[in-house]
């Protein structure tokens, strides 16, 4: 009672598609789970027992309308650089890892993550499980616990998603599925192309040619659609593209940026750009310094190529700083690492904020919470009551009491910079109204709030797929 959704490549759009089944699913009665052995992601997302799991997977859930889970991803890899990991298992901080040593953990890892999958099925019934980038990766075929070898194991129905809007989908859908194992390739029930433009009739004799070659029948053509749905990981970000809106926010593009989720809705109402360190912030009317798997490593990039000095700058001019997680603590005055976030020693801030961070421990703070934002003007002081989560090491601690939020952050007098732990405080639309209006009246600008609350995106999904994909036949594959 379970089907697998692979890929030819990354980005080849296989999260989106589980999303997607889950929510056709969700609305014909059928109870279904999302899972994913094995995710490497620095968007990640806490559920609601303090675990970290992948951003895609609490997406997935969503679209299911079940709680996530940290069985719905086993195991998340954090990259820290230097091909380095932390592991994090069932949702705790496992151990950092070189990738040479992390495969020879592959035997125990499976097993976990069988474990994992075995009580979502027991828990729903149903199971959409996604792999991890190319299915037909060759060189990891006696190691490959997110396709592979976990497709040996489940022997459950397979469906191929490729991405034609690159190029190349017959190579794409042929080579991938000429390249599986004996045992797996006849396990590949359907084929899903994805991200077409165009006219789609133009493809009718494609899909019988690729039908032709590979003995597998084209479940759908699924057109490129734009949807508010959050990123996966860093290949999203070279999807992205600014608005045209009067208002421009830059996001420093830390090297080992994390949770850039959290910028999402002000995309859509605002020109969010993702500046690389050392590019110039003149112009820009608010500045977003975002989390960082690696505080210290990217607060020393900002050093050595000059955006210290810009963000400085741009205080000189009033503009707002905002910083998120390790944002915030790279805002403070100093950092001070006992050997556990990067090499030990103690790191010069920003100095925007009158605060230090001490690093003391391997341990990480993963919750959800609540909180309210504290009545400082011009921005906080209309944020109210947010949601969201923390996800974080290091303790940070004030020498005055001016907080941004009641338990959380600190702001400076005038209210222009301020920083939290809060992951998620812009996806709240009290949180990225406060901030639009401000930068919207600032410039003479008018500014239409956002509502509360909007068309669910996992039910437009839905009918985008139930349009172009045979969703009567991935219910019969789902039941074989």
């Amino acid at each position: 009672m379970s089907l697998f959704v692979v890929g030819t490549s990354s980005h080849a759009g296989k999260s989106v598609t589980v999303a997607a089944i889950c929510r056709c699913l969700v609305r014909r009665g059928i109870t279904v789970a999302p899972f994913k052995s094995q995710n490497m992601s620095l968007n990640s997302y806490v559920t609601p027992d303090g675990g970290e799991i992948g951003m895609a997977q609490a997406m997935q859930a969503s679209a299911a309308k079940v709680e996530p889970h940290t069985d719905m991803n086993p195991v998340l890899l954090k990259p820290k650089g230097d091909s380095t990991s932390q592991v994090v298992l069932n949702g705790r901080p496992w151990k950092d890892v070189p990738i040479g040593e992390y495969y020879r953990e592959t035997p125990f890892l499976l097993e976990k993550a069988l474990e994992s999958y075995r009580r979502l099925e027991s828990a729903y019934g149903q199971v959409v499980v996604e792999g991890a980038g190319g299915a037909a990766e060759l060189n990891l075929y006696d190691r490959d616990i997110a396709n592979t070898l976990l497709a040996k194991r489940l022997k459950i129905p397979l469906v191929l998603v490729a991405d034609i809007e690159r190029g190349g989908v017959f190579a794409q859908v042929y080579g991938t599925i000429t390249l599986l194992p004996d045992e797996i390739r006849p396990l590949v029930r359907g084929i899903i192309i994805n991200k077409f433009r165009g006219d789609p009739s133009i493809f009718t004799p494609g899909i019988r040619q690729i039908e032709d070659l590979c003995g597998v029948p084209v479940l759908g053509v699924v057109p490129y659609f734009s949807l508010p749905l959050p990123s996966e990981d860093s290949l999203s970000l070279g999807d992205k593209k600014p608005g045209t809106a009067g208002v421009r926010i830059a996001v420093i593009r830390l090297p080992r940026i994390a949770n850039f989720t959290d910028f999402e809705l002000l995309e859509q109402h605002a020109s969010v750009e993702y500046v690389l360190p050392g590019e110039s912030l003149e112009g820009y009317d608010c500045v977003i310094i975002p989390g960082t798997k690696n505080t210290i490593e990217d607060l020393q990039v900002l050093r050595t190529s000059g955006m210290m000095g810009e963000l400085h700058r741009a205080r000189e001019r009033k503009v707002p700083i905002i910083g998120i997680c390790g944002g915030y603590q790279m805002l403070g005055t100093s950092l001070i690492d006992a050997g556990f976030e990067s090499a030990e020693g103690t790191y010069e801030g920003l100095g925007l904020l009158d605060c230090v961070t001490h690093f003391i421990s391997y341990e990480k703070k993963t919750t959800r919470v609540t909180r309210t934002a504290c009545n400082l003007p011009p921005i906080l002081s209309a944020v109210g009551e947010v949601t969201g989560y923390e996800i974080h090491m290091g303790t940070t601690s004030a020498k005055r009491s001016r907080e941004a939020l009641h338990g959380d952050g600190l702001a400076s007098d005038d209210g222009l910079v301020f920083g939290t732990y809060l992951h998620g405080l812009f996806q709240n639309p009290s949180a990225a109204n406060a901030l639009l209006s401000y930068l919207y009246t600032h410039k003479g600008l008018a500014f239409i709030p956002i509502p509360p609350s909007a068309a669910d995106p996992y039910d437009l999904l839905a009918e985008i797929f139930e349009k172009h994909v045979d969703m009567d036949r991935i219910v019969s594959l789902l039941k074989s």
